[in-house]
């Protein structure tokens, strides 16, 4: 097979990106006023409105034969067989059967993975019920109140992602925190206001060796120790998320508190398997179930739909289309949502992760652009702050809009402003405001160009009826089968990570170096100054 770059299809979107170079957005919708109406999904719940994006009929045909030429609906295939199609690991990457229903089979080396996933789960939903109802009870006899999750990366990210956008469904009265980075303020910040004889951790670590985990796990027990003074009060205390089972009991938790999963269950793609206790715990097992369903249906429409109607077929090459032939560098996630507030820094990992490569599958590096930056805050407070870069800066950036229809916290008319807000800024961005449309307003021509918007700047709008456990798994899946899409027709493993292996190796070796002011030193000359510095403090 040629490389990316060397397609038909590849080479006639590059010709098609020349023949749009001039078209704007304005001229589209003008020429075709039904399309806003077909350029347009619906599935599992979402509305996908990409119709504000640079694309006419011929570049979705050609993307679409993009798809074709990579093989993608032989990878989709792949994935749903159990296939090793993480390569560089060989493992399979099938955390679409965490959330299949009990009928399905999903096979890992001739093995039906899915009744352990869902006895995996009926023990989850157990331990959180004896939690809730006050059955469950910590050292001195006290139902717990408080529950920390201690983890980093995705074993921080889903939990807390998904914790604050399901809060609404949440037992009020009991506390949920998250600790992740290795700095003591996280910790000490999580625990102040905490009794430890009502608060329980939940340590998530695979392998119960990940240094900043581990760190802030040790920092927990001495915390409860210290107030609770016998060993035997960590097994009422703590339950680990691992499948390590000797570390877990040398840390003193009892074995039959863990929960486990597969190494071929990702660590940015584990919230919906036991990563996900936390979440249970707070919203409760049949929440959980329910958002479950929504990641299997977003699935279902993903495996079985044609492309030309694949919800995250076609935000993934529409990714595709503005990264590498318009040129645009970065995703803006802005959730017009107050509980999604955590959904971008998700995302970042997610798709930064999984796509942050530079090289194939065979090892040979790429000559195209991969995955692009993700990043955002919710609407309505980044039109005060980023908008700015957005509608009048040098750089581009993808947009998408997601949204709900009802809110589930209605306050006067201030759902209605926020959804106001929503589809102006996607208008705004799409068509601009041109220098005789402000002259025609009275402005004084000095200040025309700095109140004239170009528009032509790309934008997906994505909706829902409202923010449920079912819509949150669902459009967790719609991104996630998005990002395989990308890394498909990218030619790159989407489920490594080694990027994150070299910065924490190299930590490991200066560790004692910083407690040793007599160990030598063997960097550049600009890390031994910083670590002698640091020395001196």
């Amino acid at each position: 097979m040629p490389g990316r770059t060397g397609l038909p299809a590849w080479k006639a979107l590059a010709a098609h990106r020349d023949a749009l170079a001039n078209t704007h957005l304005r001229g589209l919708f003008a020429a075709d006023p039904q399309r806003g109406e077909r350029f347009a999904v619906d599935a599992a719940g979402w509305h996908l409105d990409y119709s504000k994006n640079r694309i006419d009929a011929e570049s979705l045909r050609l993307l679409l034969a993009l798809a074709d030429q990579c093989d993608l609906r032989a990878r989709i295939d792949a994935m749903w067989r159990g296939d090793k199609i993480n390569v560089t690991e060989q493992r399979a990457a099938l955390h679409i059967a965490l959330r299949a229903s009990a009928a399905e089979e999903f096979a890992v080396d001739g093995e039906d993975v899915v009744p352990e996933i869902h006895a995996t789960l009926a023990r989850m939903a157990d331990f959180c019920a004896r939690v809730r109802d006050g059955e469950w009870k910590g050292y001195t006899g006290k139902p717990i109140r408080a529950v920390v999750n201690i983890g980093i990366g995705g074993s921080d990210l889903g939990p807390v992602m998904a914790y604050e956008a399901l809060r609404h469904y949440s037992r009020r009265d009991m506390q949920f925190r998250f600790v992740s980075n290795v700095d003591g303020t996280d910790f000490c910040e999580a625990v102040r206001d905490l009794d430890p004889s009502q608060t329980l951790f939940v340590v998530c670590s695979k392998t119960f060796t990940t240094q900043e985990t581990l760190a802030n796990a040790h920092a927990a027990r001495a915390w409860l120790l210290s107030s609770l003074g016998d060993d035997r009060a960590i097994a009422r205390h703590f339950v680990a998320v691992s499948t390590n089972a000797a570390e877990v009991a040398k840390f003193g938790i009892d074995p039959a508190n863990m929960f486990g999963f597969r190494d071929w269950v990702g660590g940015r793609y584990s919230m919906d398997s036991a990563i996900g206790l936390s979440t249970m715990l707070a919203i409760g097992a049949d929440n959980f179930r329910a958002m479950l369903d929504g990641f299997h249906a977003m699935d279902t429409h993903f495996h079985s739909a044609p492309f030309a109607r694949n919800l995250p077929v076609l935000h993934g090459l529409l990714s595709i289309w503005n990264t590498n032939f318009l040129g645009v560098e970065s995703v803006a996630i802005l959730p017009y949502d107050q509980y999604l507030k955590r959904f971008p820094a998700y995302l970042q990992q997610l798709a930064m992760e999984s796509n942050g490569k530079q090289v194939s599958q065979d090892g040979a590096r790429v000559e195209y652009a991969t995955s692009p930056l993700y990043w955002g805050e919710p609407g309505t407070n980044g039109q005060h702050s980023f908008y700015q870069l957005l509608h009048q800066g040098t750089r581009r950036a993808t947009c998408d809009f997601i949204g709900f229809r009802t809110s589930l916290n209605p306050l006067g008319e201030q759902h209605r402003l926020l959804l106001a807000n929503l589809v102006a800024q996607a208008e705004a961005l799409a068509f601009g405001k041109t220098a005789d449309d402000v002259r025609a307003e009275g402005v004084a021509e000095h200040l025309v160009p700095h109140r004239s918007f170009d528009g032509n700047r790309p934008s997906n709008v994505l909706l829902a009826d409202a923010l449920t456990p079912a819509t949150l798994g669902a459009l967790v899946a719609l991104y996630e089968h998005s990002v395989f899409v990308q890394g498909v027709i990218w030619d790159i493993d989407s489920f490594d990570q080694w990027g994150v292996e070299l910065g924490k190796q190299l930590a490991a070796r200066i560790v004692p170096e910083l407690h040793d002011a007599s160990a030598p030193l063997t960097h550049d000359s600009s890390t031994n100054a910083l670590i002698r510095r640091l020395r001196r403090h």
